[in-house]
């Protein structure tokens, strides 16, 4: 982590802004005009300034004082997210217990209801920049759906070379849209001062008691204007917690709140304009290039949101909590540039399907919404966790700080729920996919790990045995990985077995996955000489460490004076095949699922990186 002095750096605050504020930043194309609406009939004043005053005070709490000043205390070693403060939590809590499982489920949920928001945010925020075209040549309006699509397309396609070079004009785009909000925004409230009076919170509690019928509607459609404060928590990581409360609190939300400001405004003058205020805002001869602009902030947004899914899905398969798959680094300079294949495809396809299935940012905004609420409600179950076991806070202070934030997401919660039969229920579906997928993973490596335990042969009774009865020895260095290190590897009991040799230098090598996101090079490795030229080799990686052997290898020499030569030794790995056998501990559907991601996982060697020429497999059955 960054010090102080260096977090407020100019460079640093751009930084954020082109990453953290991309997806809450563009939430002004479409929150306003869905709020407007989801009200109905033809908006009174009185109606606009309450839809105004809601949408201010959800900002206000949801992000400036939940997220901004509480969430973003609860770092794990500086990093943020979901994940990150699930393995906070568990860190926190007894090793065995009731409430662990119950940590463990939610935490899970919270991150498959991640990935629903990072497939709907490039949707919805792509489509309504792109509807601007409408806007300004109504005849467009066939190319609309074609247009996204094909951005959506080249957007998943150059993933692959890594956001490096284009990241460094992310911050300055951000910055000219930010600018433009605000000054758009300006000019419109001073045509119509009155909306300030929305800054009154009483405004939003009179419109939600003379409209009872109509709240969880509007409800709904305001809290697209907070979608996007979870980056703020995940990617504090990268820049540290003051660049972005500094970008926010004196750029990003005095921005937005001009901008929905003004878009009141308009309405008020000109009730027509609700079909899409946004546009409208501006000039008929400023509206083609703030097209244009609004459709690179969409893009920004959206990378944002794509590069959280890759992060996400590396940390949860160095958790274990994903079978592994292929992770390429895109930056030989910064180790969080990742490319994770799988993950981009998948999220390319779900994407494309949801803007030709649903047409426009109006009918997206109807599934939008129910995914983020319900990691929002996570997060905050997990930061009242932190609150209470790390923070040492008193029941009393507890109660008077997370009950309001619980009683408000509720209410979004309940008014989010609306939505699930007009789209919502694609969100839903797919994380419910997923947390099936994390929980079997999770389970069947369990159950994997027992059974080992059961039919493995401890090291101490591997040493015995070879003492009794020496194998033969050949020069070089052998390395066995395994996935416990209470137990001597299948490989090598089945090379002893069908080779009847053992090189004279033997290494059991045994990664551990931490709940945190780095381990100290210091405390990163137990090195036991176990004697008969065997050595156990313990390293501990944090999920956000490297687990490419030559820099294990590297870690070891430098940090603890243990030589291990990549390209010089040979590297034996167990290849397992998993079969559904004896009933318990899972059902059998569950168990063929993990069968068959066992199968279909990225090989270790590729994992770890290992020199292809330097690997030897050996397979194995386990019976599950």
């Amino acid at each position: 982590m960054r010090e102080d002095s260096e977090k407020t750096a100019p460079g640093l605050l751009l930084a954020a802004l082109g990453v953290v504020y991309g997806d809450i930043g563009t939430s002004p194309l479409y929150a306003f005009k869905e709020s407007v609406g989801a009200h109905g009939a033809a908006v009174a004043p009185g109606a606009v300034i309450g839809l105004l005053s809601m949408i201010f005070w959800t900002i206000t709490l949801i992000v400036s004082l939940k997220y901004v000043l509480l969430v973003m205390r609860a770092d794990n070693h500086g990093e943020g997210g979901i994940l990150a403060l699930l393995a906070l939590v568990l860190r926190q809590m007894p090793v065995a217990g009731r409430w662990r499982g119950a940590a463990i489920a939610v935490g899970l949920l919270g991150a498959a209801m991640f990935y629903g928001d990072s497939v709907i945010t490039p949707a919805i925020s792509v489509l309504s920049a792109v509807e601007g075209l409408q806007v300004v040549a109504p005849q467009l309006a066939p190319l609309v759906v074609p247009l996204t699509v094909t951005i959506l397309i080249a957007l998943f396609a150059v993933q692959r070379r890594g956001t490096e070079r284009i990241g460094r004009v992310f911050g300055p785009v951000m910055l000219a849209w930010f600018a433009v909000l605000g000054a758009l925004g300006a000019v419109r409230i001073a045509e119509h001062p009155s909306v300030l009076a929305a800054l009154d919170p009483l405004y939003a509690i009179d419109f939600a008691w003379h409209a009872p019928g109509k709240t969880l509607a509007v409800m709904a459609a305001v809290f697209l204007a907070v979608t996007g404060s979870e980056a703020l928590y995940a990617d504090m990581g990268h820049f540290g917690a003051r660049p972005i409360r500094v970008a926010w609190f004196w750029l990003v939300m005095p921005c937005l709140v001009l901008n929905y400001f003004g878009q009141g405004s308009l309405v008020l003058g000109d009730p027509q304009a609700a079909a899409n205020p946004f546009f409208l805002l501006a000039p008929a001869w400023l509206q083609l290039p703030l097209v244009v602009l609004a459709t690179a902030a969409t893009v920004i947004a959206s990378q944002a949101v794509i590069s959280g899914a890759y992060s996400i899905t590396s940390q949860a398969i160095k958790l274990g909590l994903l079978p592994r798959t292929t992770i390429e680094y895109t930056s030989k300079q910064e180790f969080g540039q990742i490319y994770v294949p799988l993950a981009n495809w998948l999220l390319l396809a779900a994407v494309v399907a949801l803007v030709l299935a649903f047409g426009s940012s109006s009918n997206l905004a109807a599934a939008y919404g129910i995914a983020v609420v319900l990691t929002m409600v996570v997060t905050t179950l997990g930061v009242a966790a932190v609150a209470h076991r790390r923070w040492d806070w008193s029941p009393a202070r507890l109660a008077a700080v997370f009950v309001p934030l619980a009683a408000l997401e509720a209410a979004f919660v309940a008014a989010n729920g609306m939505k699930i039969a007009h789209g919502g229920w694609f969100p839903l579906a797919l994380a419910a996919v997923l947390f099936v997928i994390f929980d079997t993973w999770t389970r069947g490596r369990e159950l994997l790990d027992r059974e080992r335990e059961h039919s493995g042969l401890a090291p101490a009774q591997f040493l015995r045995s070879l003492a009794a009865d020496p194998p033969p020895r050949i020069e070089g260095t052998a390395v066995f990985l395994s996935a416990d290190s209470q137990v001597v590897p299948h490989a090598l009991l089945h090379n002893l077995k069908h080779n009847r040799v053992l090189h004279e230098r033997v290494i059991l090598l045994s990664a551990v996955s931490e709940r945190e996101p780095y381990v100290a090079p210091a405390l990163a490795a137990r090195v036991t000489d176990l004697g008969h030229g065997c050595h156990q080799v313990v390293v501990r990686r944090g999920f956000q460490d490297s687990y490419d052997i030559a820099d294990i290898a590297r870690l070891l020499r430098e940090h603890h004076g243990f030589e291990l030569d990549v390209e010089r030794t040979s590297f034996f790995l167990s290849r397992e095949t998993v079969l559904v056998g004896r009933a318990g501990g899972m059902a059998p559907w569950r168990k063929r699922l993990f069968a068959w991601l066992q199968r279909n996982a990225q090989p270790a060697s590729d994992f770890f990186r290992i020199p292809p020429g330097r690997v030897i497999e050996i397979g194995a059955q386990v019976i599950l």
